[in-house]
């Protein structure tokens, strides 16, 4: 494991430590805080189509975002690992069937795909973020494949990667690695 690769790992457990500890009642508060932030956002306001994680336990729970989403009209679709290395997304209306990964995380079966750089808005998981937007993952490097088309951008046109996290998972500087795709946001319960 290199230096780098040491620092990441340090930072990913320390992000997923303080989001473990937020109490439910805080996370709750947190998430409908930032979930608000989220739709009342111009991004939010002005997109056709937005992809949105299907959240675990600990994750800032986007239920809310995507059930605006549906009431505004709009095409929302979910992340799908689909091996390895890959990860599209599926339509996600609210009679979707969905089932459990391998990772353990629910993802829409069945249901039309559409390609990445046709989604205007992608809310986005962070497992810790800095000020410059550059964010730390799971460590599998989906959203930085999938997106990998974003990294040479002169302007953000779409998709807008919009992280969400709690602000305890903030970090004070992240070294990117070359692959490193960087969030065009970070919406907190704190910002």
């Amino acid at each position: 494991m290199t230096q780098a690769t040491n620092a990441t790992a340090r930072l990913r457990k320390r992000g997923l430590r303080a989001r473990r500890l937020l109490d439910d009642q805080t996370r709750i508060h947190a998430s409908q805080v930032i979930a608000e932030r989220i739709v009342h956002s111009h991004e939010f306001m002005a997109c056709n189509t937005i992809a949105c994680y299907l959240s675990s336990y600990d994750e800032v729970d986007t239920s809310f975002i995507i059930e605006r989403a549906w009431r505004a009209n709009k095409r929302i679709f979910a992340p799908v690992v689909a091996d390895k290395h890959g990860m599209f997304f599926r339509q996600l209306l609210p009679e979707t069937l969905l089932e459990k990964s391998r990772f353990d995380l629910w993802e829409p079966v069945g249901s039309p795909r559409i390609d990445a750089g046709q989604i205007d808005v992608v809310v986005t998981p962070v497992v810790a973020f800095d000020d410059d937007c550059h964010r730390i993952g799971m460590g599998g490097g989906y959203f930085d494949r999938c997106f990998s088309f974003l990294k040479h951008r002169r302007q953000w046109l779409r998709p807008k990667l919009m992280g969400v996290a709690f602000d305890c998972q903030k970090i004070e500087k992240i070294e990117p690695n070359p692959w490193d795709i960087r969030l065009y946001s970070v919406t907190t319960d704190s910002q």
